[in-house]
C-alpha cells in the first residue's frame, strides 16, 4: 500500500494530459478541491475535476510538474511545484504555466480534500530558482 506522500507524488507525475483513468485512479468520489487561482476562488468536486482533466486533454500535449517540496503529516500531504506544459500546436516547446502549493488529505488511498493556491508563472529568475531547487 502506498503512503499518502507516494499517492500525491504519483498523481502529479502521472500523464495528466492524456491518461483518461487519472481521475478514477487518484480522486476520491467524495473529493472537494478548494482552489484559489489567479482568476479567483473555485470549488471542484469529483465530476468537476473529471471535466477539468477532459478539457486539459484538448488543450495540452503534455503536463509536467517540477516538484520543489513534498511533505507529509499523517494523512495530509503538501506539495509545491511549477507546472510546465506543451501545447498540441507546439508539442516540442515546453513552457512554465503556473506555480502551485496544494495540501491534500488522503482517504481510502485517494485525494479526498484539497486546498490549492496558484499563480501564473513569471520570468523572475529568483522565483524560478526557488522552484527548481528540488527538496522532495
Amino acid at each position: 500500500m502506498m503512503s499518502p506522500k507516494e499517492i500525491v507524488k504519483n498523481f502529479y507525475e502521472s500523464d495528466l494530459a492524456n491518461d483518461s483513468s487519472v481521475v478514477s485512479t487518484y480522486i476520491h468520489k467524495d473529493c472537494v478541491l478548494h482552489w484559489n487561482s489567479s482568476t479567483g476562488y473555485r470549488i471542484f468536486n469529483y465530476d468537476d475535476l473529471d471535466e477539468f482533466f477532459k478539457n486539459i486533454k484538448v488543450a495540452y500535449h503534455a503536463l509536467r510538474p517540477q516538484i520543489s517540496h513534498l511533505l507529509q503529516d499523517q494523512n495530509r500531504v503538501t506539495i509545491r511545484y511549477t507546472m510546465f506544459v506543451s501545447t498540441i500546436e507546439d508539442p516540442e516547446n515546453e513552457l512554465p504555466l503556473a506555480n502551485f502549493i496544494s495540501i491534500w488529505e488522503i482517504k481510502d488511498g485517494k485525494l479526498y480534500r484539497g486546498y490549492e493556491i496558484s499563480q501564473v508563472a513569471d520570468d523572475n529568475i529568483e522565483s524560478y530558482k526557488s522552484f527548481s531547487e528540488i527538496k522532495v
